[in-house]
């Protein structure tokens, strides 16, 4: 059975998570984090990403984005090759990263079940997309993202959570990347 899921409405949006390797908790620096917000920022104004909703979490990002040039699968595929190459090298260059060795055994490790990868893995595979395909289902699934910072623990309000379009939804002048809320 392939583990391969598609997106099947081209131009349709969608929810979509994606976890590190062994769901390694990489997210716990400010370095890492502007990375991933720098790299959504990149795709929404030169990649035709739109962004609806997100949340980084230390080990996954739970996002709900549309492709406007109908192709989101190749989106995430060059968003998540960017960014692994790109924190990976934040990693190897981060001289106050204590879990440097172990995270790059892990990332190394990971890469050698795969023949896919030629050195090092950072993000699993598999991404399994579901359709927003109503106004319930997005708001579900909005709902979902911007209380997973609560579900874990790390927040008692969602505008809180200084990495999630919670803080866009609630007129909070402290976003850190521009949606779009259209």
């Amino acid at each position: 059975m392939s583990r391969k899921y598609k997106f099947a409405e081209k131009d349709g949006a969608y929810f979509i998570s994606f976890s590190t390797v062994y769901w390694i908790d990489v997210f716990t620096r400010d370095d890492y984090f502007c990375c991933i917000i720098e790299s959504l920022d990149y795709c929404r104004k030169n990649k035709g990403m739109e962004i609806y909703g997100y949340c980084i979490m230390p080990s996954h990002i739970h996002l709900i984005f549309r492709s406007t040039l109908g192709d989101p699968s190749g989106l995430i595929r060059d968003f998540k090759g960017f960014t692994s190459r790109k924190i990976m090298k934040i990693i190897e260059e981060y001289p106050q990263e204590s879990r440097r060795e172990w995270m790059l055994w892990m990332f190394e490790r990971a890469g050698k079940k795969n023949s896919n990868v030629d050195f090092r893995q950072f993000w699993q595979q598999n991404n399994k997309p579901i359709e927003i395909w109503s106004l319930k289902v997005f708001e579900q699934k909005l709902n979902y993202i911007h209380n997973n910072p609560i579900e874990t623990g790390f927040v008692t309000d969602a505008v809180d959570w200084k990495y999630s379009s919670a803080r866009n939804y609630s007129n909070n002048d402290h976003n850190i990347l521009e949606i779009d809320l259209n």
